[in-house]
């Protein structure tokens, strides 16, 4: 019969190995692992994301998640549930890749800022002046008579010039498409913007003859710009993006299984994605929210064109929502920046333009969606905490993917959270928020 001693250290013993067994993958990924509460946080809190996300597992609600916390640089959670593909019994692994989707955009952010601390541009300069294809854009707007209701529709040339400061912040006017049915909207569906391009050129001359939906710096508006950005990367450098990512941004952080194309040898570790059972295909996945109402089953999403442009022979890279990763590789790009722009020391960016890239530059102009944040050149920032209604800090900043990843870094904390899934479209759905704030429940210092 073992004593309540031998169980103890039987237990400790147990712990231990765990730790060390966690510990090896993630230090080979340039970053140590940690217990909790070395690092400031309780186990016994953080076990609450496991029994929430398993519960969500076993009743099939989702096929399967990771999430990943790491605090003063070291990971100190890190866990996955259920199935990268449930049909095929493949489990959800620390290696698994994913469609980031939108989750690209602050990473062409970063390139954008690279050659902007090159000397290469002003961020105030006038788009136009490098994309000459985007010079004479006009601008139409609709407006519902109140009394009547009929939509009266005006065009004009634009009054100001779309900068690059706009394309960061979303405020260059332009729109997406497949998120409102506006008249420009509709004409970006007509055109295939984003959707039937061949390349991100193709996508900026297609622009050029569309209308803007909004005043250049006059709304918030979530848009195509990143892809824009991503052309301007292309022109300024004279090289393709993906390879601009890959020589500025992924070999000098390590990040090797980011790309916008997944390498055969890697295909097998790529999540499957699913949606709502009846989900439109293409891009009217992204018209369909899953919100409200009972949820539907989650079946693969085996529409080519919404599994489009990963699998050789990728030509059109998308800034704006084309990449694939793990949350290992996403980690070191948001450690660098936590860490002021440098990681391993490699610096990607100035402390500096990290400080600008974070920084609400929104001030009154309307349109985000999120109460208590702001915008700053790439990322959403947290401004006010009270608005917000939920646990964090002045100061945090994140973005998140069509298909419900998600990520945060939050300085004053030092912590930096990550979670994947695979639902699209993912509306309505709030893992990732509950596990934003299980995580920061469980800060105990």
């Amino acid at each position: 019969m073992k004593t309540r001693r031998s169980q103890s250290a039987i237990v400790a013993v147990i712990a231990v190995l765990v730790v060390l067994l966690v510990a090896a993958p993630l230090s080979a990924n340039g970053l140590k692992a940690a217990r909790p509460e070395e690092v400031g946080l309780s186990s016994e809190r953080l076990a609450r994301i496991g029994k929430r996300m398993q519960a969500y597992v076993d009743s099939g609600e989702i096929p399967g998640a990771l999430a990943l916390i790491a605090r003063h640089g070291k990971i100190a959670y890190a866990e996955q549930w259920g199935f990268a593909d449930r049909e095929k019994q493949v489990r959800m692994n620390p290696d698994t890749l994913f469609r980031i989707y939108s989750m690209t955009k602050p990473i062409t952010s970063v390139g954008v800022m690279i050659l902007h601390e090159e000397g290469r541009f002003q961020l105030t300069d006038p788009i136009a002046q490098y994309l000459p294809e985007l010079a004479e854009l006009e601008v139409r707007g609709e407006q519902a008579n109140p009394a009547t209701g009929e939509v009266v529709v005006t065009t004009h040339a634009a009054r100001n010039p779309a900068t690059i400061r706009d394309l960061l912040r979303h405020t260059a006017g332009f729109t997406y498409g497949f998120f409102g049915n506006t008249e420009v909207d509709q004409m970006y569906r007509q055109q295939g913007i984003l959707w039937d391009d061949k390349d991100i050129a193709e996508t900026v001359r297609k622009l050029g003859q569309v209308p803007l939906r909004y005043e250049p710096g006059t709304r918030w508006h979530y848009s195509v710009a990143v892809d824009v950005q991503g052309r301007l990367i292309e022109v300024v450098s004279g090289q393709p993006l993906d390879q601009f990512l890959k020589e500025r941004i992924f070999e000098p952080l390590g990040m090797k299984d980011t790309f916008f194309a997944v390498p055969d040898g890697k295909w097998d570790r790529l999540a499957t994605l699913y949606s709502p059972e009846g989900t439109g295909e293409g891009s009217d996945l992204f018209l369909t929210s899953p919100g409200g109402g009972a949820k539907k089953p989650l079946v693969p999403a085996d529409s080519e064109r919404a599994n489009r442009g990963y699998r050789g022979g990728v030509s059109h890279f998308s800034g704006g929502g084309g990449l694939v990763s793990s949350a290992m590789d996403y980690l070191r790009f948001a450690q660098m920046m936590l860490d002021g722009g440098e990681l391993d020391g490699r610096r990607i960016l100035s402390r500096k333009s990290v400080e600008l890239m974070t920084t609400d530059h929104l001030g009154d102009i309307p349109g985000l969606w999120s109460p208590g944040y702001g915008f700053g050149l790439g990322f959403a920032v947290l401004t006010d905490l009270g608005a917000t209604g939920a646990l964090g800090s002045v100061g945090e900043y994140n973005w998140g993917g069509a298909a419900g990843t998600r990520f945060w870094v939050d300085p004053k904390e030092s912590l930096i959270g990550i979670y994947m899934i695979q639902i699209l479209p993912h509306t309505g759905l709030g893992y990732g928020t509950e596990f934003r704030s299980f995580t920061y429940q469980a800060i105990a210092d």
